[in-house]
């Protein structure tokens, strides 16, 4: 397994004049830096890219929406051609996928939401989500809530069962919570680990703060200010550490645990937790422990993205290099210079798709990798609700693989034995062989009886035979003991008459 860097570009805000400007979605390995592939005709600006893996079984898509036109672009990566065009209710300016690619979400610049399914397109819900311009769309990794941010600087929690629900469908959508401590604009978020709601999330936001919430308490746990803007975030697999990058170039690493101090006894601890009253500032750590969690890019950060190792740190820029930090070490290992001139606004690790063009994997077949790995159905997006559309479609679903059951044991010998029993004789030639086969089976079958019979028939003489021996000498017996009695009773009638 390979993993890439997933990097999709727009030109500057002084160049950008269309919607297919000179912006791309390029691949590239992680070890080396070099290009993989190239898709064009994309302009999407920051949040505005989704992104669906290729698994063993169907083919990932990406998708793409534009900010001039009302317009989503998908593409897939087999072909380094724009797949198809969706044409949208309106312009999007952010965009999201679940995990599993079964709904696409889109936020407007009057804080419309809408939520699709993405391989029937019918629009499941739209509605008034914020009163201003949604910022950030994200859907927690199990796909049961979707989070959106605005400059409203408001944060919703919404249930995805509850937006999808017919019986809810005449009703205005109500969030699962609303997170309203921030009070400017919300720039970006991030989901932990867990199943909704048993799970925290990272909101920054341009009052320079980074907030920790739990979503199963519905709670804020901890609020972390910075002495600048934080515009995007990057949170740890395992919740350790969190990185946050403002736009002049530096990027904190503020760590959720506090070091165990074996001198003192000290073991290691959480850092937080006490809700509104905890507030955790940067500029008062200590100067030599700041130093050593500040890394220091020498241009404006536009995207960040940690490695799915948990060792590396991607940092794109507005000014197109992407860097790679080691985390430990925070050594710069390499820069990726392919997009200099344009701004990165999307970034993300990945497995190497197996159906990549131009890179398709040797342990495939031969033949066409399209039909080896058929790609995740993408339909048009419907502009307006339709009822009827929503009761009667049909969605093209790929069934999973059969599970694999516990091994049996199950001999060769067995196996040979059970081929030979079942198998063979539908396998021995012509219908006259069998013919000839099941006369010789009859004939063996019927000397077996024949001789079965002949044994029951001697069985039976030697039963009679000790039966009649038996009886005769029962007979016997009672007849010598009658004639014995009658002698005793002569006996005593003599001795009788001579008394």
């Amino acid at each position: 397994m390979q993993e890439i860097v997933l990097c999709a570009t727009a030109a500057s805000s002084s160049s950008a004049s269309s919607s297919t400007g000179p912006g791309c979605i390029a691949l590239h390995d992680l070890q080396t830096g070099n290009s993989l592939a190239s898709f064009k005709q994309t302009n999407a600006p920051r949040n505005s890219t989704a992104i669906l893996e290729s698994s063993g079984s169907e083919g990932g898509f990406m998708l793409s929406c534009q900010p001039d036109k009302s317009i989503l672009n998908v593409y897939n990566f087999q072909k380094d051609q724009l797949a198809m065009k969706i044409v949208l209710p309106e312009k999007l300016t952010c965009i999201a996928l679940d995990p599993r690619g079964h709904f696409c979400a889109g936020g407007t610049a009057q804080g419309r939401l809408y939520l699709w399914e993405v391989s029937s397109g019918i629009l499941y819900n739209a509605w008034d989500g914020h009163y201003r311009q949604v910022t950030v769309l994200r859907f927690t990794r199990d796909g049961a809530a979707l989070i959106s941010g605005s400059d409203d600087s408001g944060v919703s929690v919404w249930s995805v069962s509850r937006l999808v629900d017919d019986d809810l469908q005449n009703e205005l959508p109500l969030p699962y919570t609303t997170l309203s401590d921030h009070t400017l604009p919300i720039t970006d978020i991030t989901c932990g680990v867990g199943v909704f709601p048993q799970l925290r999330v990272l909101t920054a936001s341009v009052d320079y703060s980074v907030k920790v919430w739990d979503l199963a308490t519905k709670s804020l746990l901890t609020t972390f200010t910075f002495p600048q803007v934080i515009s995007c975030l990057a949170w740890d697999v395992a919740e350790r550490f969190f990185f946050a990058a403002a736009p002049d170039g530096s990027v904190h690493q503020v760590n959720l645990f506090r070091d165990a101090d074996e001198k003192l006894g000290i073991p290691a601890e959480a850092v937080g937790g006490a809700g509104l009253s905890d507030v955790i500032r940067i500029e008062d750590i200590p100067a030599e422990a700041r130093r050593k969690r500040l890394i220091i890019v020498s241009e404006p950060v536009s995207a960040l993205c940690i490695s799915a190792t948990g060792a590396l740190l991607l940092v794109g820029t507005t000014s197109g290099p992407v860097h790679v930090y080691d985390i430990p070490s925070h050594q710069l290992l390499r820069t990726i210079t392919t997009h200099k001139g344009f701004t990165v606004t999307h970034l993300a690790t990945m497995l190497k798709p197996p159906d990549l063009v131009g890179h398709v994997s040797l342990s495939m077949s031969a033949g066409d990798p399209k039909d080896v790995v058929p790609v995740r159905p993408v339909a048009a997006f419907q502009r307006m609700r339709d009822a009827k559309a929503r009761t009667a479609h049909e969605v093209a679903t790929l069934l999973p693989p059969r599970a694999r059951t516990a091994d049996i044991a199950y001999s060769e010998d067995e196996m040979l034995r059970d081929h030979a029993f079942f198998l063979q004789p539908a396998q021995t030639g012509s219908g006259q062989q069998d013919a000839v086969t099941l006369q010789a089976r009859v004939t063996d079958l019927e000397g077996e009886v024949a001789a079965l019979r002949e044994q029951l028939g001697k069985a039976k003489g030697v039963n009679d035979m000790m039966w009649d021996n038996i009886v005769q000498k029962v007979v016997r017996n009672r007849q010598t003991g009658a004639h014995d009695d009658g002698e005793a009773d002569e006996e005593r009638k003599r001795k009788r008459g001579r008394t």
